[in-house]
């Protein structure tokens, strides 16, 4: 189970936050300014994000890894809209931000309460985050606050040398980042700048391609093969799901959609941690319930086509992976509008 911080330790990163806010240097920072840290603890980069040029949100988020970075690119770039429903899987990272009192939580009060801060006004109340893919954004570990203590109390330093030299940051060579990187020496650790590449990313996906074929025989026998074309993809759910006191997350939903008349043939919720036999024994349950063979079937992304493909290879049904599901993402979308209408 995740320690909670001590006391002691949350008192260090609210001073280190509350000290980062006087500086505002949102004022001469943009969210494009990204810089690492390495954490102490592991060697992990957290690339760091100021944001508040624009006067709206006010905070610093560190994104975790080479995982991180890319979901924060992709936001910035537009390839997706933090209101996208992918955004769930694009977040990995801690934030820091400054809010109304409205936007904090009872455990944040009984924290702020506990260590006599006396806080009031707009955009001055401190707020930490973990946002990791899949789980809804949540209170901080132990080991996620001794991290943003240190990347705040390193960005400070970063923020006030840049405000001095704005091409502190400027590459030194193509897709490198100044991180900022511990050296300890005696307990004591001194900080120094080194111009490094992100660390590949784990892009491998390694899916298991045992099925049981005669299950599938029984299908290819007993089903009839009908001139349609389903959509097939699984994606994050819209509402979080609680189990007991445990950080709530966002299920897996696998649908499959006509492509044609945009109905949903099937939806089903998965929990987070179920894996890829689940998945495959839903499928294969549903082809039986419904006794039908597709002529095609379109899908996305790369784990669905892996997931699926020693089913649809047996059933010998054509499968094409597409940029776009309309029927789908229509579907999907209309979920997340009608939750957060809630």
């Amino acid at each position: 189970m995740n320690k909670a911080p001590s006391m002691k330790e949350w008192q260090r990163l609210y001073d280190v936050a509350l000290e980062f806010k006087k500086l505002e240097c949102w004022n001469w920072m943009y969210d494009d300014n990204l810089f690492g840290v390495q954490n102490p603890e592991d060697g992990e980069i957290g690339y760091c994000c100021i944001l508040g040029n624009l006067g709206e949100v006010f905070a610093i988020a560190v994104y975790l890894g080479t995982d991180g970075l890319e979901g924060c690119l992709k936001i910035q770039s537009g390839e997706i809209k933090e209101t996208d429903p992918d955004a769930l899987q694009a977040q990995k990272c801690l934030i820091a931000s400054f809010e109304d009192r409205s936007y904090l939580q009872k455990e944040d009060f009984q924290i702020i309460k506990k260590l006599g801060l006396k806080l009031r006004g707009r955009n001055e109340w401190p707020v930490f985050r973990s946002y990791l893919p899949g789980y809804f954004p949540w209170f901080l570990t132990k080991k996620e606050a001794l991290f943003l203590t240190v990347a705040i109390e390193q960005a400070s330093d970063v923020a006030l040398r840049f405000r001095e030299d704005d091409g502190l940051l400027t590459p030194s060579g193509e897709d490198k980042y100044l991180v900022r990187v511990p050296d300890k020496a005696k307990n004591i650790v001194l900080w120094k700048d080194r111009w490094m590449n992100p660390a590949p990313a784990e892009k491998t996906i390694n899916i298991d391609d045992r099925v049981d074929e005669t299950r599938i025989q029984r299908i290819k026998k007993k089903a009839v093969r009908v001139n349609a074309v389903w959509e097939i993809d699984i994606a994050f759910a819209p509402a979080p799901v609680s189990e007991k006191k445990e950080r709530p997350f966002f299920p897996r939903m696998f649908a499959v959609m006509d492509h044609h008349s945009g109905f949903a043939l099937d939806s089903y919720l998965f929990n987070i941690s179920d894996d890829v036999p689940v998945f495959r024994d839903h499928f294969l349950s549903l082809l039986e319930k419904m006794g039908l063979l597709p002529q095609e079937i379109l899908i996305k992304n790369d784990e669905t086509l892996q997931l699926l493909a020693p089913i649809t290879s047996l059933l010998k049904i054509k499968v094409t992976q597409v940029l776009e599901l309309s029927a789908f993402e229509e579907f999907h979308n209309g979920m997340f509008g009608f939750f957060s209408d809630k």
